[in-house]
């Protein structure tokens, strides 16, 4: 059995599949009864992000007869128990999506609500945000179509009288007392609204209405099915080719997200959310356009699984969609990113079934995990999760639409309550609520199961929660593909009922999984000579640097945001015992990419050629560079180092220098590209194009005073550039925001630009003719104050 190396405890238990969901910006969301608890994985101890999950009014869709209250499509509804409402499903966007840049939280509760939320304003708030509600949205635009129903006559609003409500009420307050629970709202919604006496009314009736239609029992369940979803997911940042819009003024925004909603009648909606033009931290800023782009009925009973995908080749505009039912049907769908983009109707015609995968005897679907390998262009990987416990894997061929099933497995007792694919569809997690976790190596078209790592890094590990899970509701996998997060819930029974069962219903466990075997056999390479963890074999260091490299490479997709939280953890413990090991992994990852080197030079003549040969190296590996730098060489807090100590130390003074170094060259870059723009801009407004939606470049004039410092270090071009934004002389007001004389905040004192990090205002005498000066900080980017 894994053993975690630390955990988190909840308040409250789990109780549906994918309970847990990790974000591109390194945040842990865990769906534990009425409460949505976000983690941050490098600090469990600090603050929480928290989502109450407050009960919702019904719908107003109409009333029913009293003869038909007990009808088999009602049933349901009417016995159901609920008194408060449970997270069924959450799902993180991609980063951007949100108002202040981050991601946002879709949650679907037991109700049938779908809302987003947003991280909190104040980083002292733990409540996040509501920032919009989906299921207002789908009532509205169902209600404009009448719920597609066709030709329903107009009927009159049911006329009820008083004897009527006392022999309702005798009728719920006789089942309250039998189950010790509460009816559902809906009931009571029935109740009142059968206390008024309605005239006749039209069948299609706004929500401010007092009165609402009379339905028959199978109006009533089709709309109430229609409005009550169940599972949501998002779609991965999405991109639209140059062919459609070659004028990036024309596009709608650079990138978007979708929001897949599946409900209770086999219907899924599609929500897009565009990318925001700007970000803002304050609340003046805070709506999120959402626009209905697409209906499709997948499926004749519940949606309970839905994963996105897309093809590993950048330059087909498609998407992939794969949807599981309760009646235990798989379906894979192809979308088409622009036509989703470009209709102007709510339709299905964007998505087109590829395959319907079954099987002899198929359960329920409870989750399904998509994904597409690197290493094959038109192959993707798909993982079925079932109520029986069984797991399917297909590998399909999207090009040919040929679609292999690589097996049948009896994987768990329980149902399976999470699936992930690991390192580009190499191995398969799973767990189920029988509380058992499992790891699978995809090998030659077949699963075999091996062990998940047992190791810890020797890092501080939580004792102070009990072991008595008795279940798993979900995993997810971090940024860096090195850590996995499972939320368990637990025992009852083995808990203190005085100490730990008030406070403590479940956990989320984190497991380190960067020394996982990606083959069904463990031969030891012969070669690998380099001294052995505490408690680690060679073997599982081998595995430990082909993951951790692995893991880097991905980073040079400029389209994944620099999350490095579980790599930078992970080479810091192993740099307190084994400091060869993590030069050793440095070394090859040096070599992959900077050119001229190779793996029999040592880190400190790489170090050397990487300093000299900044210029041919692409920015985002500059920014990786940097964060090793200060993170994880550099780091003072973390090994003690002063900066005495450093400057004696060469090979700390090797990585200080290429700090600075770097650091002025992503500088010079930003400068060249911020005068570029003004360039484009002016020659834009020369030629009447419109310039609205140009992203405009601040601290032009701070850039100006840089450069003019710096004039002996920086390259010819963008000396070059300087001079072409001076000849624009005065039309630099127009473009950009020109202040080159800038004024302190606390006094009326001018402020002389001589740092882009720090600033000092000239001064001023106070009453007692004493001259104060006042330091200020600039922006890293603006250089403004």
């Amino acid at each position: 059995m894994a053993s975690f190396f630390q955990t988190a405890s909840l308040v409250a238990s789990p109780s549906y599949p994918n309970s847990v969901a990790w974000s591109d910006e390194n945040l842990v969301a865990v769906a534990s009864g009425h409460l949505v608890t976000i983690l941050n994985p490098s600090l469990l101890i600090g603050p929480r992000g928290l989502i109450t999950i407050p009960p919702s009014k019904p719908f107003p869709i109409g009333v029913i007869n009293r003869e038909d209250l007990l009808t088999s499509c009602l049933l349901s509804t009417c016995l159901s128990r609920d008194v408060r409402p449970c997270v069924r499903s959450i799902s993180w966007s991609h980063l951007g999506l949100a108002p202040n840049s981050g991601c946002l939280l879709a949650v679907c509760t037991t109700e049938g609500r779908v809302k987003l939320y947003r991280s909190p304003y104040c980083e002292f708030s733990a409540e996040w945000i509501e920032v919009k509600d989906i299921s207002d949205l789908l009532f509205d635009y169902l209600l404009s179509i009448n719920f597609g129903e066709v030709d329903v006559p107009s009927t009159n609003s049911v006329q009820v009288s008083s004897l009527f409500y006392q022999c309702v009420s005798s009728i719920l307050f006789s089942i309250e007392m039998q189950s010790g629970k509460s009816i559902a709202t809906n009931l009571h919604q029935y109740s009142s609204v059968l206390r008024s006496r309605g005239k006749e009314t039209p069948l299609k009736r706004t929500r401010e209405s007092d009165t609402l239609p009379l339905l028959t029992a199978g109006q009533y369940a089709s709309r109430s099915s229609m409005l009550s979803s169940v599972i949501v997911a998002w779609s991965p940042a999405l991109y639209l080719s140059s062919d459609i819009h070659p004028n990036p003024r024309d596009r709608p925004s650079s990138n978007y997200g979708l929001l897949a909603v599946g409900g209770k009648s086999g219907k899924i909606s599609f929500w897009r959310i565009d990318e925001p033009r700007c970000y803002a931290v304050e609340n003046s800023m805070d709506s999120v356009d959402v626009i209905l782009v697409g209906l499709l009925q997948a499926h004749n009973s519940w949606i309970t699984a839905i994963s996105w995908g897309l093809s590993a080749d950048a330059s087909k505009s498609q998407v992939l969609l794969v949807t599981g039912s309760s009646d235990g049907s798989v379906k894979v769908w192809l979308g088409d990113i622009e036509v989703m983009l470009n209709s102007s109707e709510v339709s299905s015609a964007s998505f087109s079934l590829l395959k319907e995968v079954t099987t002899v005897a198929p359960a329920p679907v409870s989750v399904l995990s998509l994904t597409a390998p690197a290493r094959s262009l038109d192959e993707i990987l798909l993982a079925i999760g079932r109520g029986s416990g069984s797991l399917e894997v297909w590998i399909c061929d999207i090009l040919s639409c040929k679609f292999q099933c690589a097996g049948l497995y009896d994987a768990h007792g329980q149902v399976v309550t999470g699936l992930a694919w690991g390192f580009d569809g190499r191995c398969l997690y799973s767990c189920s609520q029988d509380n058992s976790i499992r790891c699978w190596v995809l090998h030659e078209s077949a699963l075999h199961k091996v062990p998940i790592p047992s190791n810890s890094l020797g890092l501080w590990r939580s004792t102070d929660l009990p072991h008595a899970s008795d279940s798993c509701f979900g995993l997810a996998i971090s940024p860096g593909n090195l850590v996995v997060a499972v939320a368990r819930g637990f025992d009852a029974t083995l808990l203190n009922p005085m100490y730990q069962a008030r406070t403590q219903k479940a956990a989320v466990e984190f497991f380190w999984i960067g020394g996982q075997q990606l083959e069904v056999s463990s031969d030891i390479n012969k070669e690998f000579d380099i001294e052995a963890f505490p408690g680690f074999s060679k073997w599982e260091m081998m595995c430990w640097e082909s993951n951790i490299l692995w893991s880097l490479t991905k980073y040079d997709n400029t389209n994944k945001p620099l999350v490095l939280w579980d790599v930078i953890t992970a080479l810091s413990a192993l740099k307190q015992y084994t400091p060869d090991y993590v030069k050793r992994i440095l070394v090859k990852w040096f070599s992959s990419w900077l050119p001229g080197c190779n793996i029999g030079v040592s880190i400190d003549e790489i170090l050397l050629h990487a300093r000299d040969s900044l210029t041919k190296i692409h920015s985002r590996r500059m920014h990786l560079l940097n964060i090793f730098c200060s993170r994880l060489i550099l780091n003072n807090k973390q090994d003690g180092l002063e900066e005495v100590e450093i400057a004696k130390d060469e090979y700390l003074k090797l990585w200080m220098e290429l700090l600075v170094s770097t650091e002025s060259q992503l500088r010079e870059r930003l400068v060249a590209f911020s005068f570029t723009t003004v360039l484009r801009l002016a020659s834009s407004s020369a030629t009447n194009a419109p310039t609205d939606r140009y992203w405009l470049p601040h601290g032009v004039a701070q850039m100006e005073q840089w450069v003019a410092i710096n004039n002996e270090q920086i390259q010819d071009h963008l000396k070059l550039l300087l001079s072409e934004v001076g000849k624009l002389g005065k039309r630099l007001h127009s473009i950009s925001e020109y202040v080159p004389e800038e004024q302190c905040r606390f006094c009326p004192a001018s402020v002389p630009f001589e740092s882009p990090e720090v600033a000092s205002c000239v001064g001023s005498k106070n009453s007692n003719g004493v001259c104060e000066r006042h330091k200020l900080s600039r922006c890293a980017a603006s250089m403004q104050l």
